[in-house]
C-alpha cells in the first residue's frame, strides 16, 4: 500500500488554533492603534482649524469666522471671500464635517456688534470606543484641550473649551 502525503486533521487543528491565538492577541492592539491614529489626526485638524481662525481674523479684519464652512469653500477653492476663505480643506469645511472618525464643529463666539471676538472648535468621535475615546477642543487662547470621555461633544458656546478642567487623565491640555 502507498503512503499518502498530506496533513492530518490534528495537525490542521493545531495550526488553526495557533492562528486564532495570534489573532486574539493582535486584533485589540490593532484597534487601539487605529484609535490612536484617529485621535492624532483629530488633534492636527483642530490645530489647523484654530490656525485658520487666526488667519481669517487677520486677513479679513472682521473678527473670527462665524462657522466652519466660512473657513473653507468649494473644492477647488480659488476665490477667497469672508464666506469661503479657502483656508482649510473642503473635507473639513463641508458637511458632514467628518475626518478620520471624528466629527468637527466650530463657531464664532463673543459677538460684539457684528464682530466675533472669539471662537470655539471641537472634535468628537463619530463612534465612541471605536473611532476614538477622547474629544478635543480649542479656542482663541490657542490651548488645545481634551476630555477623556469623548462620548459627548464638548460644545461650541462662549468659553466652553476654557471651562474644560485640568484633571489628568480625565481632561486637560494636549501636549505638543
Amino acid at each position: 500500500m502507498k503512503k499518502q502525503k498530506g496533513f492530518s486533521l490534528i495537525e490542521l487543528l493545531i495550526v488553526v488554533a495557533i492562528i486564532l491565538i495570534i489573532a486574539a492577541i493582535a486584533i485589540p492592539n490593532l484597534l487601539r492603534s487605529k484609535i490612536a491614529a484617529n485621535e492624532s489626526s483629530a488633534v492636527g485638524s483642530v490645530r489647523t482649524i484654530g490656525t485658520a481662525e487666526v488667519t481669517y481674523s487677520s486677513t479679513w479684519g472682521t473678527g473670527f469666522s462665524v462657522d466652519l464652512a466660512s473657513l473653507g469653500g468649494p473644492s477647488p477653492c480659488v476665490n477667497a471671500a469672508p464666506g469661503a476663505a479657502c483656508l482649510i480643506d473642503s473635507l473639513l469645511s463641508q458637511a458632514p464635517f467628518t475626518k478620520s472618525g471624528y466629527l468637527f464643529n466650530a463657531a464664532g463666539t463673543k459677538l460684539v456688534g457684528a464682530i466675533y471676538n472669539g471662537f470655539e472648535v471641537n472634535a468628537t468621535p463619530t463612534t465612541y470606543q471605536t473611532t476614538g475615546v477622547r474629544a478635543f477642543c480649542d479656542d482663541q487662547t490657542g490651548v488645545l484641550k481634551f476630555v477623556a470621555n469623548g462620548a459627548a461633544a464638548i460644545g461650541i458656546g462662549n468659553d466652553t473649551c476654557a471651562g474644560v478642567g485640568n484633571a489628568p487623565p480625565v481632561s486637560g491640555p494636549v501636549g505638543n
